[in-house]
């Protein structure tokens, strides 16, 4: 993924909206966002300007009026995943995942209602209807696709792999690792790589990656892998651990983020794809992304 330069923030970004995917075992952190706290945080002039550009009247569908006559486009995520999803100072939900909830929502015309839960709850809340739609950095796999219909991608991205500062240099090879504790957040993408590409080392997981990061400035395990604009963050926040001089393949670590819709709900999939192929066309989700990790690396997160 690019390494985007942080620009000066015109807004903070409080965009409503938050972050992962989940496991029956989850539960919601913050039970949901009001449709009022969605809708409080100040919207960067990028993000302001893309949706009201682009006319949705003509998608219509069960799903997307049932969606309208409640009033509200529910999203799940898990928002401690910057720069994607997280809270500002003001706990309002902000990130470039959150900016495109808001986006969608009002494409749909509704207000945006986020719910908070942990990632391994997402896809549960997808099927079971809690939420209408899950937004936080989902990475794009078969295994996922079984379960739930992927939106387009919005973003490319690649992974990175973190270690306590000092050790950039020894751990460069998958034979480095052998026999080394590698960690990820429990239920990613992240840990199906651990598994698949560096099967001579040992799966650790947590639910968080500020916790995973410490487990490495600790000396605690040897590395962590995760996706590249979060382990920027990740660096940013703790001057004691760096990014290791090691690369994962094309054919090993080829994702993309895609939000997550019930399988079956065809008309607000083709909805949300309209929205990413605007926001995507003419620059204004590059732009949100490009504040939130300003704001991220203001707040240290």
């Amino acid at each position: 993924m690019k390494k985007f330069l942080a620009i000066a923030m015109a807004a903070v970004l409080s965009l409503s909206l938050a972050a992962c995917g989940g496991a029956s075992s989850s539960t919601a952190s913050s039970a949901a966002a009001s449709s009022e706290a969605a809708s409080t945080g100040a919207s960067s002039e990028a993000a302001s300007a893309s949706t009201t550009a682009y006319d949705y009247s003509s998608y219509t569908g069960e799903t997307i009026e049932a969606i309208k006559a409640k009033g509200k486009l529910v999203v799940g995520t898990e928002a401690q995943y910057a720069p994607f999803e997280f809270k500002d100072m003001d706990a309002n939900f902000v990130g470039c995942d959150m900016w495109l909830a808001q986006q969608i929502a009002d494409a749909l015309g509704v207000e945006l209602e986020v719910m908070d839960m942990a990632f391994d709850g997402i896809i549960p809340a997808i099927k079971s209807g809690q939420v209408d739609v899950g937004i936080a950095a989902f990475t794009v796999t078969e295994e996922r696709a079984q379960e739930i219909d992927f939106s387009d991608v919005y973003q490319k991205d690649e992974q990175m792999l973190i270690v306590k500062k000092g050790n950039e240099d020894v751990y460069t090879t998958k034979e480095s690792l052998a026999g080394q504790q590698v960690g990820a957040q429990r239920g990613t993408v992240q840990s199906q790589l651990i598994q698949s590409a560096l099967p001579e080392s040992t799966l650790f997981e947590l639910d968080k990656w500020p916790t995973l990061a410490m487990e490495v400035a600790n000396g605690n395990i040897a590395a962590i892998v995760v996706d590249g604009a979060v382990g920027n963050d990740l660096i940013n926040s703790n001057d004691a651990i760096a990014q290791a001089n090691f690369t994962f393949s094309e054919e090993e670590a080829n994702f993309g983020k895609a939000a997550v819709i019930a399988k079956g709900k065809d008309d607000l999939k083709e909805l949300v794809n309209a929205v990413i192929a605007n926001v995507t066309s003419d620059g204004s989700f590059d732009a949100a992304y490009d504040e939130a990790v300003a704001l991220s690396e203001s707040m240290g997160v």
